[in-house]
């Protein structure tokens, strides 16, 4: 079986870039990396790449140069999950609560992680985990 080296991006899709954007930067304090009329796409911790696309506008097959990329979109509440250490949790709560972000829930995992959840202005799902949330983090 070949392997995998890991998930480089993940994909969210918004019904305002605008406000997204605001949020993503703002509250998140991420940095776009590339933009153009279909997305945005984010660094994450210099290795991981988060793309917003306005919902809709990717649902065509693109050609450029270099090949296609086949169309996708996506509709409701998605999740992902930003991997932050032990120490910052803290300051991560107090920052999002500074933002005017609630925090919807929290777990302590029996690995000794612990996981916040709150919402973008999409109704996205957003997690903040520290290690010891699944055997490989």
């Amino acid at each position: 079986m070949p392997k995998l080296d890991g998930i480089l991006e993940t994909a969210l899709y918004t019904g305002d870039m605008a406000r997204a954007r605001a949020f993503y930067e703002g509250t998140l304090g991420l940095q776009p990396i590339f933009e153009d009329k279909r997305l945005v796409a984010y660094g994450v911790a210099g290795r991981d790449v988060l793309l917003i696309f306005p919902q809709g506008a990717a649902t065509e097959t693109v050609t450029f140069p270099g090949g296609t990329i086949p169309g996708h979109d996506g509709s409701g509440p998605q999740h992902i999950a930003f991997r932050v250490g032990k120490e910052e949790m803290a300051v991560w709560e107090t920052h999002l609560a500074t933002c005017g972000v609630a925090i919807e829930g929290e777990t302590k995992w029996s690995r000794g992680g612990r996981s916040i959840y709150f919402r973008d202005p999409d109704g996205h799902l957003l997690e903040l985990a520290t290690p010891g949330l699944w055997a490989v983090y």
